[in-house]
């Protein structure tokens, strides 16, 4: 980070964006005192500090919500929002007063949650106001929230966006960093964009557009627009009849080659456990898969790739790749077999494999030999794309693939979409975002509850029935 020189006034949302690498945790830590800076200043009402400290930060009213929770799940929603602190007493707590202030901020945020509850048994969504409930109890003045909608579906990102707006109604003044350009829009006053560690600019909201937005954030003009495909009617690559487990019901459908299939629902739909279920990580209970026409029996995700199918989960952090692990092991290790000649692995093949997919997908690192950890989110995608890949799946499960990147990186990935389906290959895409299912689909099923509430194709594409849909109206 060089030389940035940003305001925010009391009372205001004011938006931070910026690819991922554009300086915006460094910008956090600065100011929430988990690492100091080389020179400059930082003020706060007035009063001057060279740097800050946690301890520091706290006092002066800042909080920080991560976009990786910081709570205890084994606890109740009471004990994490007083978390540390001795509530009531001074060397034991008050447990009854402590669940009062705790009800009491919750209500002030109109939310309904048992502040005896596990955390743990939360969903996403209402950990997230455990997280702002903590804040408030510390009288926060500068809440700072990194990308808070990016594990919600579009119902729990309107509550959660309600909730900021009383907290800017009682003057707590929002950095929101966010990667949603229609969520900037609708919730900021000012945004401000960082590149490549230095300050671009800031904008008015009213003043600003997303094309202008965009083209700071990358350095270039970006087409931010969706390709045009046409209808597709070729052969059936993927059938599923009557699929029944993990949740989901009687699942019918079928998957075409060269189409992108967009999956839509509310967060509990049943979409992750079908993605599931089609890769062989749990199994079905009952109904049929047919690959290329062949009855398949998919028990494994060893079963799956050799079927052709691929899964990249909705966590890749967890579930997608091996952060400590380098690029090229990462990249090679479904096709490990592949790769061996007497149960030994060539390390030159799982280079050459690792090299042609890194220039393919365009993944931006020093070597093939860096931790996946160390690269930004997009990369990171693109790393568990490559795997999937090169173990030569055609059929390819894309569960949430741009949550959590940057703009430039969800128009590379987007593109990578529509060469992959160009080539012949099919997608079954699940995603929580509106414009990215509208735009990427060729036809859009929803699920509601773990059951198909209905089949859209691409004329008919419509946001209101779909929700509608995803509601169960």
């Amino acid at each position: 980070m060089n030389q940035v020189s940003l305001q925010f006034q009391q009372g205001e949302i004011h938006a931070l964006m910026g690819e991922n690498g554009a300086g915006k945790s460094t910008l956090i830590k600065v100011i929430s005192g988990a690492i100091q800076p080389d020179e400059g200043t930082i003020e706060i009402n007035g009063n001057s500090f060279n740097h800050m400290t946690p301890a520091l930060s706290r006092n002066q009213g800042i909080g920080v919500i991560y976009q990786e929770f910081n709570l205890v799940p084994s606890m109740s929603a009471a004990e994490n929002v007083f978390l540390g602190e001795c509530v009531g007493g001074k060397y034991v707590a008050n447990f009854q007063e402590m669940i009062a202030r705790t009800r009491a901020i919750f209500e002030e945020l109109g939310v309904d949650i048992d502040p005896q509850e596990q955390v743990g048994r939360l969903s996403v969504a209402k950990q997230q106001i455990v997280e702002i409930a903590k804040a408030m109890s510390k009288d926060v003045k500068v809440l700072i929230m990194d990308e808070p909608s990016a594990a919600l579906a579009n119902v729990e990102v309107e509550n959660m966006l309600q909730i900021v707006r009383r907290l800017k109604e009682k003057g707590v003044t929002i950095i929101y960093i966010s990667h949603r350009m229609d969520e900037v829009f609708e919730i900021a006053d000012a945004v401000s964009i960082l590149r490549d560690g230095c300050y671009i600019d800031t904008k008015d909201i009213h003043e600003a557009s997303r094309k202008e937005l965009i083209t700071m954030m990358v350095g270039r003009e970006l087409n931010e627009e969706f390709a045009d495909r046409e209808e597709v009617h070729n052969d059936v690559v993927l059938e599923v009849k009557n699929l029944c487990g993990n949740g989901d019901k009687n699942i019918s459908f079928k998957l075409h080659r060269g189409e992108i299939l967009g999956f839509a629902g509310l967060v509990g739909a049943g979409r992750t456990e079908l993605a599931k279920m089609l890769f062989g990580d749990v199994r079905a209970d009952s109904g049929e898969i047919y690959v290329k026409g062949q009855k398949v029996s998919i028990n494994s995700p060893k079963q799956a790739i050799d079927c052709g199918i691929g899964l990249i989960p909705e966590n890749r952090k967890t579930e997608g790749a091996f952060l400590n692990y380098p690029i090229d092991w990462n990249v090679a290790i479904m096709n490990i077999r592949k790769l061996s000649r007497f149960s030994v692995v060539s390390e030159k093949k799982v280079k050459e494999t690792a090299k042609l997919y890194l220039e393919l997908l365009h993944i931006k690192t020093p070597s093939l030999g860096q931790k996946v950890g160390n690269l930004s989110g997009g990369n990171q995608q693109k790393v568990v794309l490559a795997k999937v890949l090169a173990a030569k799946t055609d059929i390819i499960i894309l569960d949430e693939p741009t949550r959590g990147i940057d703009v430039g990186a969800k128009q590379e990935i987007y593109q990578l979409m529509d060469q992959l389906v160009a080539e012949g290959n099919s997608i079954i895409m699940i995603s929580s975002e509106m414009e990215e299912l509208i735009g990427m689909s060729d036809r859009i099923i929803v699920l509601h509850e773990g059951k198909l509430a209905g089949e859209i194709t691409r004329k008919e594409f419509d946001q209101k029935q779909i929700l509608e849909m995803a509601s169960g109206e």
